[in-house]
């Protein structure tokens, strides 16, 4: 479980809070997601969430202190720019990530999610030596090399195929399925349409509108988030 409780955040020489107050919670065995125009909060939510950020408030991952090692252990997080070890190749990020959590048997995960991402040939190159959507791919190894109780995920789809989109999007609902909390944030709302359980709205630094699916009556997602957004403007 994810869960953001009164967040706010004050940047340094801003008039107002880029995020003021903002509650969510993301629960186990549900796909969540964050929508919000550009300006919205969101960034500064997720970097708070994955603690890049000082911030007031409380966030918690599977019940522990975001900043806690017991969080750490159980927490994923996908950037929406991969951040790697250039000089690494694919399997010593494997092996680096395996060794640094202390896991069992990463190495036939990574070895299922090698052939999963179509990455097997891929495992002797450099990080560096990817192209961008393989390096999207081998983010999401890394984080799924833990298996996550929890797990955020920033704009999931930039750099990917539509094949490689559609692999991702089963792969979130087998996960939502074994039971992790599953966050993601992003602007391309028809992507996350058949498969998204709870959304939050974000405007102006504050959550404007929770909705659970089949909350929607004949409204689409995208209806709900452009109504919600064009009300607070």
């Amino acid at each position: 479980m994810i869960e953001v409780k009164n967040l706010t955040k004050y940047y340094k020489g801003s008039l107002g809070a880029a995020v003021k107050n903002a509650s969510l919670t993301a629960m186990p065995g549900e796909i969540t997601v964050l929508l919000g125009p550009n300006g919205a909060g969101k960034s500064t939510t997720i970097k708070s969430i994955v603690n890049l950020l000082s911030y007031n408030g409380e966030i918690l991952i599977c019940g522990y202190p975001n900043n806690s090692l017991e969080a750490k252990k159980q927490f994923g997080y996908i950037p929406e720019v991969p951040v790697l070890y250039d000089l690494l190749t694919v399997d010593e990020s494997i092996e680096f990530i395996g060794k640094a959590y202390r896991l069992e048997n990463y190495k036939e995960t990574g070895n299922k999610y090698l052939e999963l991402f179509q990455l097997t040939q891929q495992r002797h190159k450099l990080a560096k030596e990817l192209s961008k959507g393989m390096k999207q791919k081998l983010s999401m190894i890394l984080a799924l090399l833990i298996q996550p109780k929890a797990l955020l995920v920033d704009e999931p789809m930039v750099g990917l195929d539509p094949a490689s989109i559609e692999e991702v999007l089963n792969l979130l609902v087998e996960l939502k399925n074994q039971g992790t909390s599953i966050l993601i944030s992003t602007h391309i709302i028809d992507v996350v349409n058949e498969i998204w359980d709870c959304a939050y709205i974000m405007n102006h630094g504050e959550i404007i509108r929770r909705i659970h699916r089949g909350e929607e009556g004949s409204e689409t997602l995208k209806q709900i988030f452009f109504e919600a957004t064009a009300e607070e403007e």
